[in-house]
């Protein structure tokens, strides 16, 4: 039965979309078994993982309007050896069409469930907002992994996360809860960097992943070419370092 995670954070640019591509193809790696939903309407997870949005006959928007299924709609990433159910533009559109539909906030978990026996890990890549797609990604998940860079502002934007998980997990989900605080895109010759690491070490303990990923120029590159940074530059600091995330997020769901 599969683990499903959501990477979420209502700020935007913080690495949610490099994390939850280069997180899938990390635990392909590792023989793991993935699936990655794209639920951001810009499709960027989509195109990193080489999967071309405007060639797409079923995508995650029919999937949640109920005219197609996951088992139809999904892709195979050659790039990431991992499979990911695509997004377009059109998911703009199911925001407003799914207002009216039964049970609107767990469309995408009653979707899921019919392959949760396919995948060892579901990661789900929300967009950067508390919308209607968000609120599905947070009530079919059984966790919520934080990106976030370790800078003043990221840490405002936090506050007001957690507190719409405790929402979510008191009126909607209550398996949903934090899985743990990922820092990204970190300097470590940056004293601020280092500060903001140490508060969140302090106030959130053992939620704080023990791998840190480093601001790194070939992550950066490697969606244009529509693949992860994990096997785009194997080599590169980037990548090792998400190997290594996906390393300890097997640890961590064995020890759940």
């Amino acid at each position: 039965m599969a683990k499903i995670f959501c990477v979420a954070n209502q700020k935007g640019g913080v690495g949610k979309t490099t994390t939850a591509v280069n997180l899938a193809a990390g635990l392909a790696q590792l023989k793991q078994r993935v699936l990655l939903v794209d639920l951001d309407p810009q499709g960027n997870a989509t195109m990193g993982a080489g999967i071309n949005k405007s060639e797409l006959e079923a995508s995650v928007y029919e999937v949640l309007l109920g005219m197609s299924d996951i088992k139809t709609a999904r892709k195979t990433s050659d790039t990431g050896n991992f499979d990911i159910l695509p997004a377009n533009r059109e998911l703009a559109g199911a925001e407003v069409e799914m207002v009216e539909l039964d049970n609107r906030e767990k469309r995408l978990k009653d979707a899921i469930a019919l392959v949760t026996d396919e995948y060892d890990f579901v990661l789900i890549d929300c967009p950067p907002a508390l919308s209607m797609l968000t609120l599905n990604g947070l009530c079919a998940a059984h966790g919520v992994i934080i990106p976030m860079q370790c800078e003043y502002y990221a840490l405002e934007g936090l506050s007001d996360l957690v507190n719409t998980i405790k929402k979510v997990h008191a009126k909607l989900n209550t398996d949903l809860k934090i899985i743990g605080l990922l820092r990204v895109m970190f300097d470590p010759r940056m004293t601020l960097s280092q500060q903001v690491s140490a508060q969140l070490e302090q106030h959130f303990g053992d939620k704080v992943f023990k791998t840190i990923i480093p601001r790194n120029v070939r992550l950066a590159e490697a969606p244009s070419y529509g693949m992860p940074g994990v096997t785009f530059d194997p080599s590169s600091k980037g990548a090792q370092a998400y190997i290594a995330f996906g390393a300890e997020m097997v640890e961590r769901i064995h020890s759940m």
